[in-house]
């Protein structure tokens, strides 16, 4: 078990530490609880526009990459459908960098016209290259509403379609900042080589004085169990015959979780998968074919997806 200390700020900031000596940097992540399950079924892809607007810049950040560079380090962002994800690392010394910059832009981040319309064009090119311009890059818009009837995993993270996104406005991008981006919805994870007194000392010092807020989340529809066979064929032109099949599994706090994820790699994690190996090398149905779970919160999925080989049709 990885040894961590767990402490939670006035304000609601949850705060977790793991040291490790044996390496000379240290990781600083900051974990919201605001995914794109979180958004209105008419304006899908929100959250993630607002990943790329939290690198904007601030009053006294105007370039976030500069400085985490000037401190040795690197950073990065995802978002999925339960939570946005920010992180930084950066050697042990310059620990508080990572703290200076996270706590600026909760708190002050610049959300101006000029911004947001640079950064939502950004985000619908980046919807044309990877779902509509990339072979099988649509697949999760065919197979999630198939999937979910109820839940708002039934759209990929990215939006159900392009015009989710652009007709998002400025105040839609401020009120998910004032809902979702403050302490009572957080949760830093600090692990690497450093001292968890002085990073408990740090995390008061930029957000303690943060002010605390009511959470905000709106009431998440369960799904209903599926009792009839779901599918759809879809005619595009694509390299080769692809297959999807989704399998509705627990989600990560399931008892069931960890043996369904084991069973997953035993099925289709690498060349000596049970799949590959039946599929690809003795039957050769399938150019390739892997194995996966969804991983997430609520309630996921465990896909199955392969390319048929020339000869092989459904």
């Amino acid at each position: 078990m990885i040894k961590f200390e767990r402490h939670i700020l006035k304000n609601g900031l949850t705060v977790l530490l793991n040291q490790d000596k044996n390496t000379p940097l240290v990781s600083f992540n900051i974990l919201y609880d605001t995914g794109s399950k979180y958004e209105d079924e008419d304006k899908t892809g929100l959250a993630h526009l607002f990943e790329h607007l939290m690198f904007s810049g601030t009053k006294d950040v105007p370039d976030f990459d500069y400085h985490t560079q000037m401190a040795g380090g690197e950073n990065n962002a995802f978002t999925n459908a339960d939570i946005a994800d920010f992180y930084i690392t950066v050697p042990g010394e310059n620990l508080e960098t990572a703290f200076w910059l996270e706590s600026d832009r909760m708190t002050n981040l610049l959300l101006d016209e000029q911004s947001f319309e640079n950064e939502k064009r950004v985000v619908i090119e980046e919807f044309k290259e990877t779902s509509l311009n990339t072979p099988y890059g649509d697949m999760w818009h065919y197979l999630a509403p198939i999937s979910y009837k109820v839940h708002p995993y039934k759209w990929p993270t990215i939006g159900k379609k392009i015009e989710h996104i652009e007709n998002i406005t400025l105040e839609d991008v401020k009120d998910f900042y004032r809902n979702y981006y403050h302490p009572g919805n957080a949760v830093i994870s600090i692990s690497g080589n450093f001292d968890s007194n002085n990073a408990l000392r740090l995390a008061e010092k930029w957000f303690g004085h943060i002010t605390k807020k009511g959470i905000v989340h709106k009431s998440v529809p369960q799904e209903p169990q599926q009792i009839i066979k779901e599918s759809k064929i879809i005619k595009e032109n694509v390299p080769s015959n692809a297959l999807y099949m989704a399998f509705h599994i627990g989600g990560r706090s399931d008892i069931k979780y960890y043996t369904q994820d084991l069973l997953s790699d035993i099925l289709g994690r690498g060349r000596s998968a049970r799949l590959f190996q039946k599929l690809v090398k003795e039957k050769e149905i399938f150019n390739e074919i892997q194995a996966y779970v969804t991983g997430n919160l609520d309630p996921g999925l465990m896909i199955i997806e392969g390319h048929l080989t020339d000869n092989v049709d459904y």
